[in-house]
């Protein structure tokens, strides 16, 4: 039986979600706080959780951020907002899909169910390259064998950049893969991400080895899969 994580401290709601999910054949783990989310999440036993962003004690993103330093948890967020900062600060985290209240429970339950069948296809290998592992079914990239904790654009770049090293990509080549649906972006967004992306790969790897993201003035960037030590 997989196991659900549910964060919502709104007592209704809570324990409509919970009937709806345990009728369709789900456990689940309530917690009204993002602390006591922590402390439930700390067995490792959960497959999927849903997060309210507005908690009482911490937001759901960074009660998102948190569980995801310990692993990759598909995350699906409640929020009672349908602005956009909440919908691209939750796409930058790599949240699996949003439910804006009011919902209908049987909608979320779908979702789940989707969500976790989209895990379940995650039996393709790692890719490797030099220092760079690369599991593109769970969106997840290694460097040095340490994870990196990327954004959704700097995963997307990085990605890009994987697909073919030592090819110089030019700014609009990445932007068209990685920034197609963000159309008031330009070219400064690419090296904004560039810079950003560079401190968190030396952060992995040592401030003492050369930068695996290499610039080609006038022509774009490509990534040195082989920069520093073996």
């Amino acid at each position: 039986m997989p196991r659900i994580l549910l964060v919502e401290d709104e007592t209704d709601i809570a324990d409509t979600v919970r009937y709806a999910l345990e009728t369709a054949g789900f456990g689940v783990d309530h917690a009204p706080t993002a602390g006591e989310a922590e402390s439930l999440a700390s067995a490792g036993r959960h497959e999927l959780a849903i997060l309210d962003i507005g908690l009482p004690d911490i937001d759901g993103l960074e009660l998102c951020r948190r569980l995801r330093r310990h692993r990759d948890l598909p995350v699906i967020f409640l929020t009672a907002q349908a602005g956009e900062i909440d919908r691209i600060l939750g796409l930058e985290l790599g949240a699996d899909d949003y439910v804006t209240k009011p919902f209908s429970p049987r909608e979320l339950v779908a979702r789940v169910r989707v969500v976790l069948r989209r895990g379940q296809r995650q039996a393709e290998p790692p890719s490797r390259a030099g220092g760079f592992e690369h599991d593109l079914a769970g969106r997840r990239i290694r460097y040095r064998g340490q994870l990196l904790d990327l954004t959704r654009y700097e995963y997307g770049l990085l990605a890009a950049l994987l697909q073919r090293p030592g090819a110089v990509l030019s700014r609009g080549q990445l932007m068209d893969r990685v920034w197609g649906d963000a159309l008031e972006s330009g070219d400064r967004t690419v090296d904004t991400h560039v810079k950003t992306l560079r401190a968190k790969l030396r952060s992995a790897a040592g401030d003492a080895e050369p930068d695996a993201i290499r610039t080609h003035r006038g022509l774009g960037y490509s990534l040195d899969v082989e920069a520093g030590p073996a």
